[in-house]
């Protein structure tokens, strides 16, 4: 390839903003010069170094844009103090079917289980997997929109949460919400049900979701749409963190 072929080749990557392939060029040129590359196998090498980089990149500001609390991946989940847990539904889900079939995934149990860690590595799976994820306590999510009704944005911020592929909600049940806050609540994950997933974790078994949500009609209306067609999975075991605690003082 002449100077005057490789300039404007170089040029053209940077207009179509293909940096990586820009950067990668030089060597790519040297290589298959020296091994006699096949023109076809060139141009795949280098495009498929261009859309690596793009592939990782974007999952990187998808991670960045979950507002993830830890980056807490399921191969740092100890699977061996929770022995009832279902390690092959554990493993579809991680493949992201639930995403594609817009199935809600619920984890119960008591604190110090593991709930939060499952749900963010399902999380992150599903940055990897090119879906726009946002993880957010219940309270936190709760207080937002308060202030968005009493701003006069609400609407906005319904639109921004609806447009997520996945919601996970953190720690429901732990703070009983007022009444505004459950109506609102409501109605983000009405706007969901059945079009878009959600992962919660909470401590409740859903007889007892009323006392979060106080008002029985409501809870009952929500239990529907949460539940209808989910994942849920009982975390029984013993309270992992605990063990861990008591572990380093001995």
């Amino acid at each position: 390839m002449n100077d005057t072929t490789r300039i404007r080749l170089l040029d053209n990557l940077k207009i179509l903003k293909l940096s990586t392939m820009a950067a990668h060029l030089e060597a790519h040129l040297r290589q298959a010069g020296e091994s006699g590359q096949d023109y076809g196998d060139f141009l795949l090498d280098l495009t498929d170094l261009e859309v690596g980089t793009r592939q990782e990149n974007g999952r990187k500001r998808r991670i960045t844009e979950a507002r993830f609390p830890l980056l807490k991946p399921i191969e740092t989940f100890k699977f061996e103090y929770a022995p009832e847990l279902d390690t092959r539904l554990v493993r579809e889900l991680l493949c992201g079917d639930y995403l594609k079939q817009n199935r809600n995934v619920i984890f119960m149990g008591k604190s110090g289980t593991g709930k939060t860690h499952l749900a963010i590595a399902l999380g992150l799976q599903a940055c990897a997997q090119g879906v726009r994820t946002r993880f957010v306590s219940a309270c936190a999510l709760v207080n937002e929109l308060i202030e968005a009704r009493d701003e006069k944005v609400l609407s906005r911020v319904i639109k921004r949460y609806y447009r997520y592929g996945l919601i996970i909600i953190d720690e429901l049940g732990y703070v009983p919400f007022v009444k505004e806050g459950c109506e609102l609540l409501f109605q983000v994950l009405a706007e969901r049900h059945e079009r878009k997933p959600v992962i919660i974790t909470t401590n409740l078994g859903f007889g007892d979701w009323t006392q979060v949500f106080g008002e029985a009609t409501l809870t009952a209306a929500l239990l529907v749409r949460v539940t209808h067609n989910a994942h849920i999975i009982n975390c029984s075991w013993d309270s992992y963190r605990l063990r861990e605690t008591l572990k380093q003082q001995e």
